[in-house]
């Protein structure tokens, strides 16, 4: 995986965690992170999170690891309380550099 990106390509990649967001059921978030990993900045928007698996979990928080490793900045738009209450239970809100959740 190379670190160019194409002329013209956004600064900022969005991407909007879905409701389900287990990694049995999501192999399309792997392929969307996967390429975010080449811009400058990521945007994730984790306020559908309605189910989520430790799994996904710790692939957004490699992800995160990755990217801040390569220079490139990770933000959220936020996040559910499903999502904040999953990954402080598995200890990950640091990790993730979650935000507050977003009230019910």
């Amino acid at each position: 995986m190379g670190s160019k990106r194409e002329h013209g390509a956004p600064a900022t990649v969005e991407i909007g965690l879905p409701a389900d967001c287990r990694m049995a059921a999501q192999t399309a978030l792997l392929g969307d992170l996967l390429g975010a990993l080449d811009a400058p900045a990521t945007r994730i928007d984790g306020r559908a999170v309605e189910r989520v698996d430790t799994a996904a979990l710790q692939l957004l928080t490699l992800f995160r690891r990755e990217a801040l490793a390569r220079g490139c900045a990770v933000s959220w738009r936020g996040a559910s309380a499903t999502l904040c209450e999953a990954a402080d239970t598995l200890g990950l809100v640091k990790a993730l550099d979650l935000p507050a959740a977003m009230p019910a």
